[in-house]
């Protein structure tokens, strides 16, 4: 079996996608729609992403696929499994210790920008930004509702991808707070700045 070589130090959908086998076997489909719900919590990918990567697993040996058959109702399709180097691999990935995450993001050096460019575009910009992280947010709670009611009751698999869906809502939380803290202060300054106008514009004498 050939194995080849990787960075173990460095998250990759790759490992992701073993984490999800681990937890249960599943179809190239299997996969895509964990990925567009639970496993989007931490990671994302599109379609074309995972069966790539998939098909280059198996041809490392990680994974082993079945083909099952759909019986002429539905298309066949081939169901993934880990396979013993997978585990291994698996298991070596998780004794790494996790680098730091690097904060990459195009919002906040815009938010910056203002000064200096639309700053009615900006402003709109955050409104969108905050729509779109309330409405994570609100799917997120309602997942966590639905499928963990009593988290303390929680134990072996379940607990962590509960711990994990918190980090999501906490994370989605924080963001649409932190904009509307911007949007709070920015409407204050523009309070502000209308007041003083208001105050310096000379009030014309009766005639």
């Amino acid at each position: 079996m050939h194995l080849v070589a990787y960075d173990t130090r460095r998250m990759s959908l790759e490992h992701a996608i073993l984490v999800s086998l681990a937890e249960q076997p599943a179809s190239g489909y299997d996969l895509t729609r964990r990925f567009d719900k639970s496993i989007g919590f931490f990671w994302t990918a599109t379609h074309q992403q995972i069966y790539r990567v998939l098909a280059r697993m198996d041809a490392d040996g990680l994974i082993t696929g079945k083909r099952h058959s759909g019986g002429g109702v539905r298309p066949d399709r081939t169901v993934y499994r880990l396979t013993g180097a997978g585990q291994i691999r698996l298991t070596e990935w998780t004794r790494e210790p996790t680098a730091e995450t690097t904060q990459r993001s195009e919002f906040a050096v815009k938010v910056r920008a203002m000064p200096f460019g639309d700053r009615s575009a900006i402003v709109a910009d955050i409104r969108r930004q905050r729509a779109a992280h309330a409405a994570q947010l609100d799917y997120y709670l309602a997942d966590e509702q639905r499928h963990f009611p009593d988290p303390a009751r929680l134990s072996g698999d379940e607990l962590p991808v509960w711990l994990v869906l918190r980090g999501g809502i906490r994370q989605e939380r924080g963001y649409v707070e932190w904009c509307d803290e911007m949007l709070a202060a920015l409407d204050g300054e523009m309070t502000t700045a209308t007041s003083k106008l208001a105050r310096s514009t000379p009030t014309r004498e009766k005639v």
